[in-house]
């Protein structure tokens, strides 16, 4: 009798998303265990109570899935598992916090599609702002952005923590061309602004129409808020690719279940990739984004 696919769910909350258990499931897991309220200290004995119980053979059905709703948290119980792996005794994790990694690799691929196909422009010398910047998704947009080759500013309320938080985009994660704005100078930021994304907090628009109108080189606005209203004003959540009437500059308005497909999509195939590989991966959000942009 083979053994089962067994997907142990690390997080630090109270529980465990439905979403990515969901997910796990669909994607051929076939047990999904929960690890609830986890601390850094006890990463060590759950990885190796993990590799340990199983021949390394059978290890290829084993894997550890890192959740939470923090960023750097999720990034830093991935390097904790990687520590205390002991080959051949070594399985596949995939760190995905709040499904924030995937989501922000749908929301870029689907971008730089867009961008091509409207504009026959490459996603590389754009000015992009993030609004709501400071959260997991902002976070990884923002990297993956300027890794690609873009000027990103993103954007927070608190002039201290964006500065923190953009800090670690560039020098933990090696992103350059991040640099901290504002919501007190959304306005003079979004002017001469290529692309936005909107990763605030669902239901507070962020973007008005009167700043949607006043960008004079927009040509993209990507909102990950399917909450009405709308994060950014003329954005609906189904729109895929759809031309923005508010936009003097015929903007382009991608919405929160386009961004959904892809990210599903995505996140799908980190999951399965945990298990058909031939040797152990660790994902993380650039890993989402190549997948994201085959599944764009």
């Amino acid at each position: 009798m083979e053994k089962p696919y067994v997907l142990h769910m690390i997080t630090p909350e109270k529980n465990i998303s439905p979403f990515d258990a969901n997910m796990a499931f669909d994607a051929g897991w076939q047990s999904v265990v929960p690890y609830t309220n986890v601390t850094m200290e006890e990463i060590q004995a759950l990885v190796q109570d993990s590799i340990f119980s199983r021949s390394p053979s059978a290890l290829k059905r084993t894997g550890i899935f890192l959740g939470g709703r923090d960023t750097h948290v999720a990034m830093d119980m991935l390097e904790e598992t990687k520590k205390h792996m002991v080959p051949p005794f070594e399985v596949p994790v995939f760190a995905d916090p709040s499904g924030a990694f995937t989501t922000a690799a749908g929301m870029v691929a689907k971008t730089e599609k867009a961008l091509k196909e409207k504009f026959n422009i490459e996603f590389k010398n754009m000015k992009i702002a993030i609004l709501g910047g400071t959260g997991p998704v902002g976070v990884a947009s923002a990297v993956i952005s300027s890794k690609a080759g873009n000027a990103v500013t993103l954007i927070g309320r608190n002039a201290e923590k964006t500065e923190k938080v953009v800090t670690i985009c560039n020098e933990r994660y090696g992103s350059k061309s991040v640099v901290a704005g504002v919501d007190s100078d959304k306005e003079s930021i979004l002017k001469n602004i290529d692309i936005v994304f909107n990763t605030g907090a669902a239901g507070i628009q962020l973007m008005s129409d009167e700043l949607v109108a006043s960008s004079s080189d927009l040509k993209i606005c990507a909102d990950v808020n399917a909450v009405p209203p709308a994060g950014i004003a003329g954005v609906d959540a189904m729109d895929d690719v759809v031309e923005m009437k508010n936009s003097d500059s015929k903007a382009y308005a991608i919405g929160a279940l386009a961004i959904g497909n892809v990210k599903y999509k995505s996140q799908h195939d980190c999951l399965k990739l945990m298990y058909s590989s031939d040797k152990p991966v660790y994902l993380h959000f650039e890993h989402a984004f190549e997948f994201a942009q085959k599944d764009a």
